[in-house]
């Protein structure tokens, strides 16, 4: 079988049900497992996002779908050269891919044409069963059930530990300028680790915010996990955050509970790493209930510090 993935989460599942062999090729944007890089690239964009602060990048996304319906282009003759037998898409988000509509154009031309798998998962748990789909698909059915169940095992571990234990309201945020809900599967990773996520819904899509919202609420914890970036980066935009004002009556300000994390890795992409980025929220929330749980390296940091009381 010869697969193409149009979006980073795809490339992460196909890995993880053991078809990565089978991938010919993938998106500009796929960077895990390391050495899928190597690998053709079907996507491009025009919008630099490592040069650009969070509120260039929304203006030029903005831009880019009002001008051209995508922010995202697709190389159809590279798609025919490497003639998959399945394409794995999705149909969710124009912001986060190639839209639905470019793939069926080109996969329609295509002399021999390929299935097309579009994965469109809202919650955890169906981003869970999207793997198992995949791993179908590819002939995997039965490996990707088996790991399936693992992280199954790993949620409700992370569960366990935190059972019982006094739940903190929590804010995520999935963009900083302007600032936006994390929606879709964040709400249940935020209440699988233990907390009450004050801005979104399990399974509904994020919505723009304005920061008197986010101070309307008063999170005791905040977690910045902009879409793409990895903790650093959110950390870095974080700099401007506490020139606005009403910043320093936060709860989450004042006890020193302001956190970015490697959204791009953990938070962002509907796949299997996301387990891992409910305990990495555990730790957050609750440190110390999950001390056996592994701790990806730069996976999370303190964004702003603790606000001086006089």
């Amino acid at each position: 079988m010869r697969i193409a993935s149009l979006l980073p989460s795809a490339t992460e599942i196909a890995h993880f049900v053991g078809a990565g062999d089978a991938l010919v090729g993938v998106t500009h944007e796929c960077d895990y497992p390391p050495g899928v890089e190597n690998l053709p690239r079907l996507t491009g964009t025009s919008i630099d996002q490592h040069s650009m602060t969070s509120a260039e990048i929304d203006a030029a996304v903005g831009e880019r779908l009002t001008d051209a319906g995508s922010i995202y282009s697709l190389n159809a003759k590279l798609l025919e050269e490497l003639e998959p037998d399945l394409v794995l898409t999705q149909g969710l988000c124009d912001v986060c891919a190639v839209s639905s509509n470019v793939v069926e154009q080109a996969t329609a031309a295509l002399p021999k044409t390929p299935r097309v798998l579009s994965m469109n998962p809202t919650t955890l748990n169906e981003v869970l069963d999207v793997t198992v789909e995949v791993g179908d698909a590819v002939g995997r059915g039965g490996e990707a059930r088996a790991r399936v169940a693992v992280l199954r095992e790993r949620l409700a571990r992370v569960e366990e530990a935190v059972a019982g234990l006094p739940r903190p309201r929590v804010g995520c945020v999935e963009w900083l300028d302007p600032p936006f809900s994390a929606g879709h599967w964040v709400p249940e990773m935020v209440r699988l680790a233990g907390g009450e996520e004050l801005f979104a819904r399990a399974g509904e899509p994020s919505e723009r915010l304005s920061w008197g919202e986010v101070f309307g609420v008063a999170p005791e914890v905040l977690v910045l996990m902009p879409c793409g970036f990895d903790a650093a980066r959110a950390a870095g935009e974080a700099r401007v955050l506490p020139g606005i004002p009403g910043w320093e009556d936060l709860p989450a300000v004042e006890n020193g509970r302001v956190w970015a994390v490697d959204a791009n890795s953990y938070f962002s992409r509907p796949a299997p790493r996301l387990v891992e980025g409910v305990e990495i929220l555990a730790r957050i929330l609750h440190p110390g209930a999950l001390p056996d749980a592994p701790a990806p390296e730069d996976a999370a940091c303190l964004a702003v510090p603790a606000r001086r009381r006089a």
